[in-house]
Order: structure tokens, then sequence, then C-alpha cells
């Protein structure tokens, strides 16, 4: 008797890629297209935290949303509890969305102001078998308590809360259809920095007690660092480092990994002066302001224009995603 085969990743991203029509130049003119997201490859293991950082405008949230099926991606294809979303019919799409939930980063923006809690949190209810929203009531309350609110919250209005507990009713709306995947993009950056840790440690016991999996959107490396098992790094539409969050912390192989390490602010004032001598002005131009087409303005690696190690080489080749060490992949020919 054979051994069962391992069950595969819970979601599979496979040479996504996805482009967006920018305004035509001129009435007869074809209309540009500039390229967000370049062929990305990641998989999420079931029952691990994922984390994506990268710069503003680096297609992160571009990710998400085509990981949702919320957008068609030009290429490639995704793959979730061994399904391709995107060549799916609608009503089967529409059965495997109960499975998925986001929790977006404005606190304030996705709750309907003129709703009642109670609506909001039970918004994806109705993808749902009817069947098992008779239990409406009861689901409510239970969403409420598991992120440490009371169920007579459920009649007040959002603007009763503070942003910290408005959060909190945002990721009550993505447990209630008991997800096995929650995309959280940027799920702390408009909370104050006192309420931010009090929401991580709720998304992390979430995590432990429930079986969740998580794919974690920051830019801010201290979130990542805090809550995720691994990591992606992002530049320009293209994964170039990944592996464990402790490994890639301690030692990255990627010069633009270093760079964001290098950003995060430390208390060493000296410090800080030196890095600041040590960045070009060129460099601080050429932020997360770059349109991802821009990277595919020649052959070589995207980021040697910024890279302090670019050889001849990296400004004509480009450096595929690969393996430089045990569960480290790197997109850098000095890696």
């Amino acid at each position: 008797m054979t051994a069962a085969e391992p069950p595969g990743p819970l979601l599979a991203v496979e040479g996504l890629v996805r482009d967006y029509r920018l305004p035509r130049r001129s009435l007869f003119a074809p209309p540009p297209r500039v390229r967000a997201l370049h062929g990305v490859d990641l998989q999420v293991e079931t029952g691990e935290s994922f984390g994506l950082v990268g710069e503003s405008g680096c297609g992160k949230s571009t990710l998400a949303r085509s990981l949702l099926a919320l957008e068609r991606p030009d290429g490639g294809r995704v793959r979730f509890m061994g399904q391709d979303l995107h060549a799916l019919p609608a009503k089967a799409l529409r059965a495997l969305r109960r499975h998925m939930q986001i929790v977006f980063q404005d606190p304030y923006g996705s709750l309907d102001p003129r709703q009642r809690v109670a609506r909001i949190v039970a918004e994806p209810l109705h993808l749902l078998p009817s069947e098992e929203r008779g239990a409406r009531r009861r689901r409510i309350a239970e969403a409420l308590s598991a992120v440490g609110l009371s169920p007579a919250d459920a009649e007040k209005y959002p603007h009763e809360f503070s942003g910290g507990q408005r959060q909190r009713i945002a990721i009550a709306r993505a447990l209630i259809t008991h997800p096995d995947l929650i995309v959280a993009d940027e799920p702390v950056s408009a909370l104050d920095v006192s309420v931010q840790a009090q929401v991580l440690n709720l998304l992390m016991d979430l995590q432990r007690r429930l079986g969740l999996t998580y794919l974690i959107i920051s830019h801010d490396l201290s979130v990542v660092r805090h809550v995720t098992d691994r990591v992606a790094v992002m530049y320009l539409g293209r994964i170039v480092e990944q592996g464990p969050t402790a490994a890639v912390f301690a030692a990255p192989r990627h010069p633009y990994t270093r760079r964001l390490l290098d950003a995060v602010p430390r208390p060493d004032p000296a410090r800080r002066r030196r890095a600041g001598q040590a960045e070009p002005a060129q460099d601080r131009s050429t932020s997360g302001r770059h349109t991802p087409g821009h990277s595919t303005a020649d052959g070589g690696c995207p980021f040697a224009p910024r890279c302090p190690l670019a050889e001849a080489r990296c400004r004509a080749e480009l450096p595929a995603l690969r393996a430089v060490s045990q569960a480290r992949l790197a997109a850098c020919h000095l890696a």
C-alpha cells in the first residue's frame, strides 16, 4: 500500500502577468500598456503566515486582487485549493469565494457608515448555502466575540468605534464565512502605533485558534517580521527574494532587500547620517514612484540602476529567481 500523496499548497501562483492600459497620447495612437506583474510565482502553504513586502507601486495590491479573482490576469494562473480560479465558471467561483476573504487597509473607508455593524459583518454570508445562513445572528455574535468585541456591538454604527475597533469589525467580517485564507492588505498601516500591536496580536491569536492561513501585504518590515513565517520581496512587479522571514531579515541575499532593511529607522543618529550620505541623490528619485512598466526598458535587472553592486551582466541579462540556499530564492546574479 503506497503512502498518500502529500497535498499541494493552499495557494499557488504560476507565471502571473498583469498589464494595464494607459490613456492614449493621441487620438489615433494605440493605448500604451504598463506591466504591473512580470511572471510572478509563489506558493502559500496551509496554516502559514506569508508576507509580501515592497515599496508603494511595486504591484503588491495588484497581485492581491488577482489572487482573489477580483481582476483577471493577462497571463499565468492562480490555483486555490487545487482549482484554477480564473478558469472556473461563475457559479463554482462564487462557491469557492467563501474560503477566501480580505481585510482592507483603511478601517474607515472599508466600512459603510450608514449600516449597522451586524449588516456589515454579515455581508459575506451571501456566499454560503441558504441552510447555513439561517444561523445569521449566531454567526455574527461568534465573529464579534472572536475579535474581542461584544455581540451587543452589532447594533451600533461604525462611527461609534475607534480605528482599532473598526479594524476588528473588518476582521470579524472576514471570519464570518470560516475562510481558509485571509489576505490582509496593509492591515495596520492606518492605525496608531499604540493600536497596531493589539491588532497584530489578535491576528496571530486567531491563526492559532482557527488554523487560518494569511497572506499579509505590507511595506512595514517590522509588521512582517513580527507575524509571518515566510516572506517574498517584490520590486517593480517581480519577486526578487523569498524565504523564511527570520533568515531573509538576518542575511538578505538581494541588494534591494538589503536597501529596504537599511532604510528601517534605528536609534543611532550617526548610523542614519552615514546611510543618508551613502545614498545618491538620483536613487531617492527612483523610489516606489516608478511605474512597474519602467523596469522593461532594457533586458537587464530592473534594480541595476539603483544597485551599488551592479556589473555589466546585471545591465544586460535579467536574473531568474533561483535557489541560492536551502529554502531561499533570489533573483540576483551575485547572490
